[in-house]
């Protein structure tokens, strides 16, 4: 394990200006090239401080108390391939922009948890003090020690954390109004299109499905749960396999509008026709499920009140409220077009 000494060496100063560098001590002044190398030194070598963890967190909370207001704030987005690709936090990040701007604090940094990975970015994404943070999804156990340790105040986006204040809507009550809608429609094979086939036991929305197809006497088809890996292509892939297997069923419940879009393209590639042949219900109401063909029925989620709460909650905490963390859970509703 790395020391402050090792740190020192390989950045050429001294063990002090490390501490101070870590410490964000600006009783001395040091210069940028200074700093940078430091961080660079502690990246390379993945040099833990625990024993500067309290005193960080003194000085952060010092900076955000409401006579020196540090007026920034982060994100960490979940976000699969490309940053500013997946619409449902795209929304989210935008509606708590503009409450953050509106309350006159600035979004300091956006990052993504793949380049969070990267244990030099992840320290100098930290690097300066922030007031507070939202994350939309779980971080690897180190990287959250880590940010916890920087941050006074974190807000999560549905993540498993129950240390940290979260806002989510219900995933199980969801897929129940999914299944629910189908049934009342006259479906009776029913189908689910997922994430990772590894994470569908411990998925919400399966359970809500899987509950449901139980609650209407229904049967349960392993060969008609369709994992997408949350890429079109590759479910495009299962779908056309299934059809050729002969094992699809009569609709399904994708549990995002990405990929209920993707699945519809993959049966007009097929020649099914939807609703006639193949029904398809998503979740989330993003912008583009009433611009596909055809119209998508959807669970429809408070996207953008997700981002604008999370921001409220947020600012809640920085103003002074210590009460425990809490959950704040969003209802969700079925909007019927006319994919069903």
């Amino acid at each position: 394990m790395s020391t402050i000494r090792d740190v020192a060496s390989l950045a050429g100063v001294s063990a002090a200006t490390v501490s101070r560098v870590i410490n964000h001590d600006t009783t001395y002044k040091m210069t940028e090239e200074t700093i940078e190398k430091v961080w660079r030194a502690v990246a390379e070598l993945n040099y833990k401080a625990p024993s500067s963890s309290k005193e960080q967190m003194r000085r952060v909370r010092r900076a955000a108390s409401p006579t020196t207001v540090i007026n920034k704030l982060g994100c960490i987005l979940n976000i699969q391939g490309s940053k500013y690709n997946d619409p449902y936090y795209l929304t989210i990040l935008s509606s708590f922009e503009k409450a953050v701007m509106e309350r006159g604090f600035e979004l300091s940094f956006i990052r993504t948890i793949e380049e969070l990975k990267n244990s030099q970015v992840l320290y100098k994404t930290f690097e300066k003090p922030i007031s507070g943070l939202i994350i939309m999804n779980t971080l690897t156990p180190d990287t959250y020690a880590f940010v916890r340790d920087r941050t006074p105040h974190i807000v999560g986006i549905d993540t498993s954390y129950r240390d940290i204040d979260n806002v989510a809507f219900d995933h199980y009550d969801a897929s129940f109004q999914a299944i629910s809608h189908l049934v009342s429609k006259g479906y009776r094979r029913i189908g689910f299109i997922g994430g990772y086939m590894e994470h569908m036991s411990v998925s919400r929305r399966f359970n809500g499905y899987f509950a449901a197809l139980h609650r209407y006497g229904l049967e349960y088809n392993p060969d008609w749960v369709l994992p997408s890996h949350w890429d079109e292509d590759f479910l495009a892939e299962r779908i056309a396999e299934a059809h050729k297997k002969n094992k699809l069923p009569d609709a399904f419940f994708a549990v995002s509008d990405h990929m209920a879009i993707g699945a519809l393209r993959a049966f007009y590639d097929l020649g099914i026709k939807v609703p006639e042949e193949m029904a398809v219900v998503g979740l989330s109401n993003i912008e583009l499920s009433r611009y596909s063909n055809p119209p998508l029925t959807t669970i429809s989620i408070p996207i953008p009140e997700m981002g604008r709460v999370a921001a409220n909650v947020l600012f809640e905490r920085m103003a002074g409220d210590d009460t425990p963390p809490r959950t704040v859970v969003l209802g969700c509703e079925l909007l019927e077009r006319s994919s069903t």
